[in-house]
């Protein structure tokens, strides 16, 4: 593939996988194109389900620790209120051990899915990075733009032109680097595609009014990329509020593509929010019956502003980003729910004796012998901390009276109860203590 290898992602982990990505999501355009059907937005599409299907296994892995985490947090939050205050030594090893025994019974990593997120973070980041900047990556997406930006770079005075459009503005440093001030060619082609790929109507006239003798070359660029580009009328490469903003000052405005534009963050915000409704995390917060943690609070408020976030990127970024993540939001709520219909079709009591026998034999392989944790899954969690006998006040106040009356042998003027009588008790204690 030869992509723009200025606009692609140079860093240490998101350069590669996006680089990977770019050559599927090629792929992808290369199919469409020979099914008479080159369309960015279609493509954008298939790429953003194949790329969550590939990633499925974790995703099952991810949404399994989710939903286990609901279960186990009743069992998790009794060892800690047993072991609540002390600190020492024993007592610490104790509680990690009962919550690692926990943990094991439910055959989850006590670092939960963090080791999935790791591995997703890089793949959502470079997929993000693909989408933003489809030119770097499909070599037949920028071929559209080469006679074009040959004939500009041909033209004296073009560079200091281009700098003034617009879309220029997001690109400064690379109008300012030591290769585009040296006129390297490759160096210089790519900043023009850069500018041109994030072009408005008002930059594509300001264009054609500057070079009328290019006026050939102008027309077969946008009729190209409106092949590309177009979805169901939109144009993916503008933002939901430019093609308002165009629409709304044109002589006879097209009030579909209007309807459509506001349609592409609405419905972002709405596929987000159904996708955290729908998600096992939501569902442990709402079993907490009101009791909420700092961190619970924290999320909840998070998960109110995502899909308002959503709705304002949408908004301002190009609508194939927009069709990313109301695509990428289906498919999330698809997978969630067949997940879960999986997760809640499975025995625990049979899981749990399951993973018992892997954490003996885990265990004694490392020469530590283990009490079955299968007969502790079973019990109920009020019984995790044993619970000392009530006392009633009548028994509190006898005993008061029988430990004031022995302690008060030595000091027959204190009376019973008085604070003459609780000091001597403390006395007498310690005294009997040093022996």
């Amino acid at each position: 593939m030869t992509g723009l290898l200025l606009t692609q992602n140079s860093s240490f982990i998101i350069g590669p996988v996006a680089k990977l990505l770019g050559y599927i999501m090629e792929g992808i355009f290369w199919v469409l194109d020979k099914l008479s059907m080159p369309n960015i937005g279609v493509a954008i599409i298939l790429f953003t389900i194949l790329i969550y299907l590939l990633m499925l296994p974790l995703t099952i892995k991810q949404q399994k620790f989710s939903k286990f985490s609901a279960k186990m947090n009743p069992e998790l939050q009794a060892i800690q209120k047993k072991y609540m205050g002390k600190n020492d030594n024993d007592s610490m090893m104790k509680m990690q051990a009962e919550t690692k025994e926990v943990y094991a019974k439910y055959g989850v990593s006590p670092s939960g899915s963090c080791l999935q997120l790791l591995i997703q973070m890089p793949i959502l980041f470079a997929l993000y990075r693909v989408i933003y900047s489809i030119p770097a990556y499909v070599a037949q997406v920028k071929e559209a733009f080469i006679p074009l930006v040959n004939g500009l770079m041909n033209k004296a005075g073009s560079a200091e032109f281009i700098q003034t459009l617009s879309s220029a503005g997001m690109f400064n440093k690379q109008f300012k680097n030591e290769e585009f001030l040296a006129n390297n060619a490759e160096y210089v082609q790519n900043t023009y595609i850069d500018v041109l790929n994030r072009a408005s109507n008002a930059d594509w006239n300001l264009i054609a009014e500057k070079y009328p003798e290019l006026s050939e070359e102008i027309s077969a660029t946008l009729g190209q990329l409106d092949v590309y580009n177009n979805f169901l009328g939109l144009n993916v490469g503008y933002s939901p509020w430019d093609t308002i903003k165009m629409e709304w000052i044109a002589d006879e405005r097209n009030w579909f593509l209007i309807i459509g534009a506001v349609a592409i963050p609405l419905l972002s915000a709405l596929t987000q929010w159904l996708n955290i409704k729908l998600s096992p995390s939501q569902a442990t917060s709402e079993s907490n019956n009101g009791e909420e943690n700092p961190m619970m609070a924290s999320m909840k408020t998070m998960n109110m502003m995502m899909p308002i976030m959503s709705a304002f990127f949408c908004f301002t970024l190009p609508a194939g980003m927009g069709l990313y993540w109301i695509a990428g939001a289906v498919v999330r709520m698809i997978q969630q729910v067949a997940i879960n219909k999986y997760i809640d079709s499975i025995d625990i009591d049979t899981l749990i004796a399951k993973n018992s026998e892997k954490y003996r034999e885990k265990m004694k392989k490392q020469g530590v012998l283990v009490e079955g944790i299968n007969q502790k899954a079973k019990n109920n969690t009020r019984n995790v901390a044993s619970k000392a006998p009530v006392k009633t006040e009548e028994q509190k106040k006898e005993e008061m009276k029988k430990a004031t009356e022995y302690y008060n042998k030595t000091n027959k003027n204190a009376k019973p109860g008085s604070l003459a009588a609780k000091a001597n008790m403390v006395k007498q204690y310690n005294e009997k203590n040093n022996k």
